[in-house]
């Protein structure tokens, strides 16, 4: 199941690679994008996963970040 996100205030491209990076490596991940520029995060989940998947990924998201606040397209 693909889930779309907007990263508010997301400012700072590597911390947008290493989130990615971070994120790709959880388990129930098939792909994660995070693009800086449109600070978009688009990822790819195994099903039954996603509530895990998104808990875990908001969790990296504020230890790399912690001002971005990450809403669901």
């Amino acid at each position: 199941m693909q889930k779309k996100f907007i990263l508010e205030d997301l400012d700072c491209a590597h911390c947008a690679g290493l989130m990615e990076e971070k994120i790709a490596a959880l388990e129930g991940v098939k792909k994660c994008t995070v693009t800086f520029l449109t600070r978009k995060m688009v990822l790819d989940i195994e099903d039954g996963k996603e509530a895990e998947v998104i808990k875990e990924a908001k969790k990296i998201i504020k230890k790399l970040e912690p001002d971005v606040e990450v809403v669901e397209k």
